[in-house]
């Protein structure tokens, strides 16, 4: 039986499977090929030259390496050498700056030592002559009103602080604003300066701020942001003593205008303030006491008709 010949079967090979990210084949080339081509054959011969050449193979290189290397070693030596002979130098003159410091500060201590000494030597003197001349009580009162003894009795404490968040600056529109201080959180001179003068009016005897004893001829005033009081500065918190009758001295000042204006002070501005009464409070006596009288003139004029 003749037939046509059967071709055998053709089988055809099964499909490969593709990629996940075939949809991502430009990210995928550029992930696999990071670096371009030119710039990897430029790094390979970077590498391959510094791996053959990393040290100057010329005598006049090397010489030259190492006179760079000689020259920053010269320059380290000389600048440690320059360091260790300046430190005694400095040291020195630093510990004389000190003893210098410390031997004005012993001297001032010694001279106010001398001061206390000569100024008790001449309220001695003088209540023994007035006691001579029957006059002891009355120096005694003059004494305590002028501040040139020390006092004790009742009275009242009042502790004046600035804010304490003292940094807010204000907008303008308040006259303490105007005083050159910056920081309207501050307790300023003039405020000291109504506190004191509201003591005084409520009947206190005698006055001292921070140990400060006040007289008649006492100035509280401003020098940049510090308070001076007879030219001393003071610091916060301010401590005000004040003798007199506590209770009536306390109601007194904190009716007064100037109780109010501290209480306004408080409210608007957050200065901190506190008083108390006291059963018995010292104060100093006064520094120095200058003493201004007026002197009667003496030529006489005589007025007459001609």
């Amino acid at each position: 039986m003749c037939g046509m010949p059967q071709q055998s079967p053709v089988r055809s090979s099964p499909p490969r499977p593709s990629r996940p990210d075939a949809s991502m084949s430009l990210i995928t080339n550029v992930m696999d090929h990071s670096l371009d081509d030119g710039y990897a054959e430029a790094a390979a011969r970077r590498e391959a030259q510094g791996e053959a050449g990393g040290l100057p193979k010329t005598l006049r290189a090397k010489l030259g390496l190492a006179a760079g290397l000689v020259l920053a070693a010269l320059v380290v030596t000389v600048g440690a050498a320059q360091a260790r002979i300046a430190a005694p130098v400095v040291a020195k003159e630093r510990q004389e700056l000190i003893d210098r410091i410390d031997k004005a500060t012993a001297d001032a201590d010694r001279l106010e030592s001398d001061v206390d000494k000569l100024r008790d030597d001449v309220d001695t003197r003088r209540r023994a002559a007035l006691r001579r001349s029957g006059g002891g009580s009355e120096a005694d009162l003059m004494g305590v009103l002028s501040g040139a003894t020390a006092v004790h009795g009742p009275g009242v404490k009042l502790v004046v602080n600035d804010a304490k968040e003292a940094s807010a600056g204000g907008d303008g529109s308040n006259p303490r604003e105007t005083s050159g201080f910056s920081d309207t959180g501050r307790v300023r001179d003039r405020d000291m300066q109504r506190v004191v003068n509201g003591l005084w009016a409520s009947g206190a005897e005698a006055v001292s701020i921070n140990g400060q004893r006040l007289t008649a001829l006492s100035a509280i005033r401003a020098a940049g942001d510090a308070i001076l009081v007879d030219n001393r500065p003071l610091v916060p918190p301010y401590t005000v003593l004040a003798v007199g009758d506590g209770q009536k001295l306390s109601t007194r000042f904190q009716d007064s205008a100037d109780g109010l204006y501290l209480h306004a002070l408080e409210e608007n501005f957050g200065i901190r303030a506190t008083i108390s009464t006291e059963g018995d409070v010292r104060l100093p006596a006064a520094p120095s006491v200058t003493v201004r009288t007026a002197q009667p003139n003496a030529e006489k004029t005589e007025k007459g008709t001609s």
